[in-house]
């Protein structure tokens, strides 16, 4: 099999420069704006040698092992704080909740606009309320799975590195065994990456497609995967660096624009507005490289794809 990445993400420039500006509808963008919008909610002293120096740097990382020990010592004798802190806590999980709500149903909002080349709301909104309810509650769930691993983690690192420290392995800072945790983290981030990636790009639109659950779209993709793995890893690093050279692109816009291009991105929805053919156009290409492994993954209207095609 074939798999292209160039040519998917030209038909995806074609169909976004199609939608929105063939012809050029204020309207439509504000209103797929929006819709992009939902979607996005809820998506980051060397020592010199000396024993005095080394004894400096041994009592720094001492220090540092005991935070964890000290913190809670200061939480138990200011309850008054201890309470605010839990509020606070309780206040940003309902908040997060519920952008996580927000954004799963605005998911298929969007990804419906962007397949039917249409500037909709209410219609999608209720349409797809089963299987946007359901990558909610996939999405919420491995949120706590992932905050769970992330405690567990500096648990251990916290314990580990007080036992090989003051347990007389190290004379000095464990400086292997932070290496190897730091290479252990950045390794987590990246699983939990790609399995963000992979559910937007490719499990949603399963899930539009077939109109089931998240559980029942993640099945479908994995066998998918387990016959392609190396296309999809090779994906995830072409979309990095697409949005690195994107990223890039809007640098250079906002310091050609005097920093007003700046000021206009960091207002929410209009920053969304204002960038809707990158969103548009990412979209559109993940939709165009999925259904180059079969007619089942098609999303994209017979006579529309025949179109686009023929114009890029």
């Amino acid at each position: 099999m074939n798999i292209a990445y160039i040519e998917p993400l030209g038909r995806a420039w074609t169909r976004m420069k199609l939608a929105l500006f063939k012809p050029f509808d204020l309207h439509k963008w504000f209103v797929v704006g929006f819709s992009a919008f939902l979607a996005g909610l809820a998506e980051g002293p060397r020592g010199s040698g000396s024993s005095g120096a080394r004894g400096v740097g041994d009592l720094s990382f001492r220090e540092f092992l005991d935070l964890p020990n000290k913190a809670w010592e200061w939480l138990m004798s200011h309850p008054g704080w201890f309470a605010l802190i839990l509020f606070i806590i309780g206040v940003i999980t309902v908040v997060v909740i519920t952008l996580t709500w927000l954004s799963s149903r605005g998911n298929f909002m969007f990804l419906d606009n962007v397949v039917h080349d249409k500037a909709e709301i209410a219609k999608p909104w209720k349409h797809y309320r089963t299987e946007g309810n359901s990558l909610f509650l996939w999405r919420v769930g491995f949120g706590f799975i992932c905050l769970a691993l992330f405690i567990m983690f500096i648990v251990f690192f916290f314990a580990t590195a007080s036992h090989l420290y003051e347990g007389g392995f190290y004379q000095r800072v464990p400086i292997g065994f932070i290496v190897g945790m730091a290479f252990l983290f950045f390794f987590m981030i990246i699983i939990v990456g790609y399995i963000s990636m992979f559910l937007k790009n490719f499990v949603v639109p399963i899930m539009y497609k077939n109109n089931i659950t998240a559980t029942r779209g993640w099945g479908r993709f994995l066998s998918l995967f387990s016959q392609h793995p190396f296309h999809f890893i090779l994906y995830g690093l072409f979309v990095l660096g697409l949005t690195i050279l994107v990223g890039i692109i809007i640098i250079l816009a906002g310091l050609l624009t005097c920093l007003i291009g700046f000021v206009v991105l960091i207002i929410p929805y209009i920053g969304i507005v204002a960038t809707l053919p990158i969103w548009y156009t990412y979209r559109a290409f993940s939709l165009e490289y999925l259904a180059q492994f079969g007619p089942e993954y098609e999303l994209f209207p017979p006579t529309e794809g025949s179109a686009v095609k023929a114009k890029a």
